[in-house]
């Protein structure tokens, strides 16, 4: 699943988010968008967990700040 969250002053580094998301899921990624105030994420994870993780990480977020995005699956990688 990917998610989407609006950068604010509170937001920690990159490479401690990453760190959070890996313990749970190694093969989590995060970037930013090309303007640089969205975070994206990919994760197998639910919203919910993916707040109270990056809560963990130092960055107090309510759950309405995580926007999960439509799938773009085409289930061609049987994934």
């Amino acid at each position: 699943m990917e998610f989407h969250i609006t950068r604010d002053p509170a937001m920690p580094g990159m490479d401690l988010i990453e760190a959070a998301l890996q313990d749970l899921d190694p093969a989590a990624m995060v970037d930013m968008d090309t303007s640089g105030e969205v975070l994206r994420v990919a994760t197998w994870i639910e919203a919910a967990q993916l707040v109270e993780v990056l809560n963990r990480a130092g960055w107090p977020l309510r759950p309405g700040r995580v926007i999960q995005q439509p799938s773009v699956c085409c289930g061609g990688c049987g994934g």
